[in-house]
């Protein structure tokens, strides 16, 4: 009688043994993709936050905003990953802090 149930627990971590790796794979795996789609969203919100602070140098130091993304990338530095990233850059005058809108590029 006992040598049944030992058959029988044999059996049953043979077919929980796999089950337990292929749903601990497919649970790093989902990790993984919530990984980098949060790095992904902070990434963005750097970028964003780049171009506050360089438009905002670029007022101090001059008194205006400025007028394109050419402008803070020539004469304050601003970096732009064009290739993950499109920037919608819209100036409203001097005096005004320009609109921007950044979208990430699908690969």
């Amino acid at each position: 009688m006992r040598r049944g149930r030992e058959n029988r627990l044999a059996g049953l971590w043979t077919l929980l043994v796999p089950a337990l790796l292929l749903g601990g794979a497919w649970v790093l795996a989902r990790g993984a993709e919530t990984l980098a789609g949060d790095r992904s969203g902070e990434a963005k919100a750097r970028l964003e936050d780049a171009l506050r602070r360089s438009c905002a140098a670029c007022y101090a130091a001059e008194g205006r905003y400025p007028q394109s993304l050419d402008e803070l990338k020539d004469r304050y530095g601003l970096q732009l990953d064009e290739e993950h990233y499109a920037v919608f850059y819209e100036p409203f005058g001097p005096n005004l802090m320009p609109n921007f809108t950044v979208l990430e590029r699908q690969p």
